[in-house]
């Protein structure tokens, strides 16, 4: 399956993963206006965007540009839901790297969450939960995720997902070096 010929719905006990929706404005803004929870978003090659939204307006704005990119195949956003809380906690976003570097045909996952859902168990369970579809939905040779070095919670959590720490570098559309990614095959 493509995700971007059809969206998936995932479930765990504990999480929904689905396409993003204009109702979700409300519970992202919480995400995206967390200051908190701003440096553990990936904002490596987005053209300057660090994810900090402030307002709702900013936030429709953002929710409007995902479903934009989800239509033209550059980059699918889902939301991610606490079942129990009846919450959007956070979004996952996956795309497929195609570059000139160590990194061309991996998947792209993204994991922005609340800080409060910036631990260990959550992260895992996101990461457990949409990991074993990537390959299919993005027709991917492995998987790519960053960590900053103080994201210490999300290291546990991608090291017990089987990630390990990639030696080289993501080279961005301009030719600066990201570092700090790991990689599952």
């Amino acid at each position: 399956m493509n995700i971007y010929e059809k969206c998936p719905v995932l479930e765990s006990e504990r999480f929904m993963l689905r396409a993003v929706e204009d109702k979700d404005c409300q519970d992202l803004l919480k995400v995206y206006s967390d200051k908190n929870a701003l440096p553990f978003f990936n904002s490596d090659n987005c053209d300057g965007d660090n994810f900090y939204y402030a307002t709702g307006e900013r936030m429709a704005q953002a929710l409007d540009f995902w479903k934009l990119s989800y239509e033209n195949g550059w980059f699918a956003r889902l939301s991610i839901v606490d079942k129990a809380a009846f919450a959007v906690v956070g979004t996952v976003e996956l795309c497929l790297r195609a570059s000139e570097d160590a990194f061309n045909d991996m998947g792209i996952l993204r994991i922005d969450v609340r800080s409060d859902y910036e631990r260990e168990e959550p992260l895992y369970d996101i990461m457990a939960l949409i990991t074993p579809h990537m390959p299919e939905l993005l027709d991917c040779d492995g998987i790519l995720t960053k960590v900053p070095i103080y994201a210490v919670e999300r290291l546990k959590a991608v090291q017990k997902a089987g990630f390990s720490k990639a030696e080289d570098f993501l080279i961005g559309k301009t030719g600066f070096a990201y570092d700090g990614y790991w990689t599952r095959k």
